[in-house]
């Protein structure tokens, strides 16, 4: 069933009750607005005669100054050590996987079939297979592990070679295997995501803007097809920069599906992965065009937490763009240090884990 075919079908009912998006996400009365620039300790950026060094400053020039940046969170909702918990989406999960692993918490996402599977750099961890880029594809992988209705679209799996295939729906860390294997990847996938059913915590990690769509299968796949389909069917896959509407949609979708089909006491918490696109298809400059996807997302997310009680959203991607960049960034500017990538989990753990 094409993905065309699977917004008709999956939620019509629950789509038709979709919250539309609000003129304001919040409106409140100049007293309450007083109120709340007298208790937000956080609230102003700079002062005058303050001596900007004082490491233990309230104002943001002050805070801004300091080598790890700590903002002030104030989570909806605390989440339990015997909760289990999955995360689903960039890279970036799977260093929350890691660090709620360390508290010995339960992980869902993380499991132990992924960390059996080989992949091609043998210093990666074969839970990069995992990993989900845009808001479309994770809407796709719960679809087809949540929905009865929706049918992975196999069509969208294609050759490489004589002998090796390709899921688009996954990240290729893994080696290129025949259709057999490629086939019981993807119901391991579909299996292991299913578990997402008995999880009040979900994650979810949003990453890029830029999209790419099948139109053979008429489905979004997950990145970047690989280069060598571009020369062997050079028409098949189109672009896509996706528009704020199209992102706010395929949350609300999540939502549905996750409020239809998950845990009756459901938390979900939304970041935006700080990783920077490797590169752009578009015409735009790489820095232009991450600031915008990454500012499309952030503003997404930022929407769709304030419209559901259940949902909040985590400022990791403020956390690392506004910490001491030689502390944050390995050299190519791109990856993450391992003592920041710390710095934004503790922080993660300590407001949101009773």
């Amino acid at each position: 069933m094409s993905e065309a075919c699977l917004e008709k079908t999956a939620h019509s009912d629950a789509q038709r009750h979709r919250k539309p998006l609000r003129q304001s996400s919040y409106i409140a009365t100049a007293a309450e607005t007083v109120k709340n620039y007298v208790e937000n300790w956080a609230g102003v950026w700079f002062r005058e005669n303050v001596d900007p060094d004082d490491s233990a400053g309230k104002y943001a020039f002050q805070r801004l100054r300091q080598t790890w940046f700590t903002p002030k969170i104030d989570p909806k909702f605390k989440l339990r050590s015997d909760d289990k918990f999955f995360a689903i989406g960039s890279c970036f999960a799977r260093g929350i996987e890691s660090s709620l692993i360390k508290h010995k918490v339960a992980v869902e996402s993380a499991a132990p079939e992924f960390a059996k599977l080989q992949p091609a750099n043998k210093e990666v961890s074969g839970l990069g297979f995992t990993n989900k880029y845009n808001t479309y594809s994770i809407l796709n992988e719960l679809r087809w592990a949540l929905d009865p209705d929706a049918e992975f679209p196999r069509e969208s799996i294609v050759p490489l070679t004589k002998t090796t295939w390709y899921d688009p729906h996954t990240n290729p860390t893994l080696e290129f295997a025949d259709l057999e294997e490629t086939l019981r990847r993807r119901a391991l996938m579909q299996a292991v995501t299913k578990r997402i059913q008995g999880c009040r915590a979900v994650i979810l990690t949003l990453g890029l803007a830029e999209v790419w769509r099948d139109v053979i299968a008429d489905v979004f796949v997950n990145r970047t097809p690989i280069p060598s389909l571009f020369k062997t069917d050079p028409e098949r896959y189109e672009f896509h920069l996706t528009s704020f509407a199209e992102n706010w949609a395929n949350l609300e979708a999540i939502h549905e599906l996750l409020s239809h089909y998950g845990h009756p006491d459901i938390r979900i918490i939304v970041t935006v992965s700080p990783v920077p696109l490797m590169n752009t298809f578009s015409t735009m400059d790489i820095v232009t065009a991450n600031t915008w996807g990454k500012s499309l997302l952030r503003a997404a997310a930022q929407e769709w937490a304030a419209a559901h009680g259940k949902i909040d959203y985590f400022p990791s991607y403020e956390i690392v763009q506004n910490s001491d960049r030689a502390a944050v960034w390995e050299t190519d500017l791109r990856h993450v240090k391992g003592a920041a990538a710390q710095h934004v989990m503790n922080l993660f753990v300590g407001n949101y884990l009773e």
